[in-house]
C-alpha cells in the first residue's frame, strides 16, 4: 500500500515519504493529528516485522525512575493483569526479538516477529503495558522493582534490595561505571546527562511512590512518543488498530516538555579528582584510571 503525502490515515497525517535506498525501503514519516504521536514506518518485503515505543525520558536526580519505570511498565496492565506478563511473552511467543531498554535520554520498547499473529499481540502488551500499566493499583511494584526495606531476621541487619538497587549495585561494582559517572557530570553540569539514568545505588532509595506516578504522568504520553514500524505489513490495518485502541483516547496538550538544553562549552579544560571502593585489604597499587572526554558534534 502506498501512502500520499498530506493524506491521513485512521487520524495518522503523512508528513514526508522518502526511498531509502541503503535499507531498499520506503520511508513514512507520520503524526497522529489527536494525540501527536509520532511514527516513521519502513515499509519493505522483509518478513521479520518490529515495532517499538519509545519515549524522550530526561532524569533530573540519580534515582533511576526512568529505568524502574521500564522494569514496572512490563509488571501488569489493564488488558493483562499479570504479574509478569513479559516473562509468559517469553515462554510462548514467537518473537525473534523482545526486550526494553533504559538509555541516558529515552526509553526504548521494542518487539519483532515473522509471525502476524504473534506481532499484534506483542504489539497490544506493550502499548497496553506503557499507557495503562498497574503500578497505579499496585503500589508493591516500585518496592519489587526498585527498593525496598530488607530485613532477613528480628536481629539482623536492615538493607536494601529490589531488582534494579540490585543490578545497579552490579554495575557500579566496577571502577569503569564509576569513571563513566564521573566523567558524564564533569562534561554535563548544566543538563540530564549528569545524572543516572539507571540509577546510583546510593540515591535508588530516594524514589518515592508519587515521584514515580508522576513521570509516567509526565512523560509517558503519545505526544511524548516516538513510533516505529518496520517490514511487510498491513500498514492500513495497523494504524487502524493503533489509533481506535490506544491513540484516539488522548489528546495532544502542548505541555509535555522534555526538551534537552544543549550543554555549553566549558571555560577551560577541567581536571576531576574521584575515587571508588575497593576492599578493606585490597592492595590500591597499580589501580588508578585515568581519561581524557571531550564532547564532540551533538550526538
Amino acid at each position: 500500500m502506498t501512502l500520499a503525502i498530506n493524506a491521513v490515515y485512521h487520524g495518522f497525517k503523512v508528513l514526508q515519504a522518502q526511498f531509502v535506498d541503503e535499507i531498499s525501503s520506503q520511508a513514512y514519516i507520520m503524526e497522529h493529528i489527536k494525540s501527536g504521536a509520532r511514527l516513521l514506518y519502513l515499509a519493505n518485503d522483509d518478513d521479520n516485522k518490529v515495532f517499538s515505543i519509545s519515549f524522550r525520558t530526561p532524569p533530573a536526580d540519580d534515582t533511576g525512575v526512568a529505568h524502574i519505570l521500564e522494569h514496572s511498565s512490563l509488571c501488569g496492565s489493564r488488558k493483562y493483569p499479570l504479574k509478569e506478563p513479559f516473562v509468559d511473552l517469553v515462554k510462548g511467543s514467537l518473537n525473534t526479538f523482545l526486550n526494553a531498554m533504559t538509555f541516558p535520554d529515552k526509553t526504548m520498547y521494542p518487539v519483532a516477529s515473522r509471525n502476524d499473529k504473534d506481532f499484534h499481540n506483542l504489539m497490544d502488551v506493550y502499548l497496553d503495558a506503557v499507557f495503562y500499566p498497574s503500578f497505579y493499583q499496585n503500589r508493591y511494584t516500585l518496592r519489587q522493582e526498585g527498593w525496598h526495606y530488607n530485613l532477613d531476621s528480628l536481629d539482623g541487619k536492615l538493607s536494601y534490595n529490589g531488582v534494579v538497587y540490585n543490578e545497579m549495585k552490579g554495575v557500579y561494582s566496577s571502577p569503569d561505571a564509576y569513571l563513566e559517572n564521573e566523567a558524564m557530570k564533569a562534561l554535563f553540569p548544566d543538563n540530564c546527562y549528569r545524572f543516572e539514568s539507571g540509577g546510583y545505588p546510593d540515591a535508588i532509595p530516594q524514589l518515592t511512590q508519587e515521584k514515580f506516578e508522576q513521570f509516567h504522568k509526565t512523560y509517558y504520553s503519545p505526544e511524548n512518543s516516538y513510533i516505529y514500524l518496520y517490514g511487510d505489513m498491513d500498514i492500513d490495518a495497523t494504524l487502524e488498530y493503533l489509533d481506535s485502541e490506544y491513540l484516539n483516547s488522548f489528546e495532544k496538550t502542548g505541555t509535555v516538555d522534555s526538551a534537552i538544553a544543549e550543554q555549553q562549552p566549558l571555560p577551560r579544560t577541567a581536571d576531576i579528582e574521584a575515587f571508588y571502593p575497593v576492599g578493606a585489604e585490597e592492595d590500591c597499587t597499580a589501580k588508578t584510571y585515568h581519561e581524557l572526554s571531550i564532547v564532540t558534534g551533538k550526538a
